[in-house]
């Protein structure tokens, strides 16, 4: 599926990346350019009574606070929506076939910022900021300024490999957003007089001595290992970044990968040392629900993921180790001269965006605005399990700050990285091919004896991401 999704990206940049931004055509037609919507007259919540939409979306907490208040969205606006929900481990397989078609089988979707990169040059996302500007589209409370600047403008780009994110076109609103950082189990620490670590060299050495802590099976710190892109844009890219490393530059108008530079190269280094020593032994198998799963049973002292995944397991109830669960930051390496005024988590988006070749557009966009609203966000927020909000009217009131003060270290840990945090990808659409590769290697790094160092693996890495973008002009 991936090789399908890559085949009409190839198609796409045959045509030009100027194409980015027309989409699949005004509403009610596709296969012609995008325009501004031309809705007229009063903002109704009805206008579009008798509309059938169907919207895919990842199995997740995002996607079931949607379900909670669905009945309500369609009690409010006569819209009826068929809502499917599915793993992420095959997710994008089916919404990658379904957005290729451009049968319009599907209207609304869920994406990460990274995707918009693939399908907005495949011209498959319909730009929105016709939609929010229009103000007989789009209630008068709904406040798009009331967005986290730097949430919102991840999902704007202009389509232009290499340029950064925030420019550009509105092509998704945000659902929720992560960042990366450390939770570990305090109790666990504790018994082994270990202190929660704050630098690169603790969370070596802390992981290191908490290998099989509690008999075989157990150990220091959870992390991703699978070879696809999802192992390389959490912890890793947190840490990558923070050792001051970049995965592309534009030299010559191309992009060119950096992933063998000094840093790069000393970075990764330190993290195959840290899985070998420190992380799960089938850590080559594990995912974010594997990495939260061994943390909330106690089988992992310490996990650095998104922040939310150590959050719902300390939810009372939710795991063995609720309660027992604290947050600490992003660990900074002192030993590349790096201080906590360094850290930088990498950052991700959970977004809905809208099927260019949908035939209900002004109805999709009824759904749009009303999941991402201040009012279903503040109850998402607060009671949907929906932490690490994107709107600043939510994540300042008191209800939200009360609801997150009950997990240890987890609001003052967000509010410390929150500001630094953001994508450190090079914004291109071969985003999952370079990233998945990327992945293997690390991968291949820790379980097999083919390189001889991590300098000459990075080396062929380097050559093999660049030769993969080489078709891209770049600005």
């Amino acid at each position: 599926m991936k090789k399908l999704l890559a085949l009409a990206l190839a198609a796409s940049m045959t045509v030009s990346l100027a194409s980015c931004g027309k989409t699949g055509g005004d509403s009610g037609s596709a296969g012609s350019a995008s325009s501004t919507p031309a809705a007229t007259g009063e903002f109704n919540w009805r206008a579009y009574e008798g509309t059938e939409l169907n919207v895919l979306f990842s199995e997740h907490t995002y996607a079931d606070a949607v379900k909670a208040k669905l009945n309500d969205f369609q009690d409010l606006t006569g819209i009826k929506v068929n809502l499917t929900t599915m793993p992420e481990s095959n997710y994008y397989e089916k919404l990658n076939v379904e957005l290729a078609s451009k049968s319009g089988s599907i209207d609304v979707f869920m994406t990460g910022a990274y995707q918009a990169w693939e399908y907005a040059t495949a011209g498959y996302m319909e730009p929105l900021e016709g939609y929010i500007e229009n103000s007989s589209l789009t209630s008068a409370d709904y406040d798009y300024d009331d967005f986290i600047d730097g949430v919102i403008d991840a999902l704007k780009w202009d389509c232009v490999p290499g340029h950064a994110v925030g420019t550009g076109s509105q092509w998704a609103l945000p659902m929720g957003w992560e960042i990366n950082i450390l939770t570990y189990n305090k109790q666990i620490l504790a018994d082994h007089n270990i202190t929660p670590p704050k630098t690169a060299e603790e969370l070596l050495a802390a992981a290191t001595a908490l290998k099989e802590f509690d008999g075989s099976g157990t150990y220091g710190l959870a992390l991703r290992g699978t070879a696809d892109w999802g192992t390389i844009h959490p912890a890793y890219m947190s840490m990558y970044t923070t050792w001051g490393a970049k995965d592309f530059e534009i030299e010559d108008g191309k992009l060119v990968s950096k992933v063998n530079s000094p840093e790069a190269i000393a970075m990764t280094e330190y993290w195959v040392n840290l899985v070998k020593n420190g992380s799960a032994p089938q850590w080559a198998t594990y995912g974010w629900e594997m990495a939260g799963a061994d943390l909330g049973a106690g089988k992992a002292a310490m996990m650095w993921d998104a922040d939310r995944g150590g959050y719902t397991q300390n939810v009372a109830g939710a795991s063995a180790q609720s309660g027992n669960l604290a947050f600490g930051t992003v660990p900074y390496p002192t030993d590349a001269g790096k201080t906590e005024a360094d850290m930088k988590s990498n950052l991700w988006v959970w977004s809905m965006a809208m099927n260019s070749a949908s035939q209900n557009k002004e109805a999709a966009w009824y759904f749009l605005q009303y999941f991402t609203s201040k009012d279903f966000m503040q109850w998402s927020g607060t009671e949907g399990a929906c932490t690490d909000t994107p709107r600043e009217s939510v994540l300042s009131s008191d209800e939200y700050v009360k609801c997150l003060s009950d997990a240890e270290g987890y609001y003052e840990a967000f509010n410390t990285v929150k500001d630094t945090a953001s994508i450190y990808f090079t914004a291109q659409p071969y985003f999952t091919e370079t990233t998945t590769e990327w992945a293997k290697t690390l991968q291949e790094l820790v379980t097999t004896n083919k390189y001889s160092s991590v300098e000459e693996a990075m080396n062929q890495l380097a050559d093999t991401m660049t030769q993969m973008v080489s078709d891209l002009d770049v600005g």
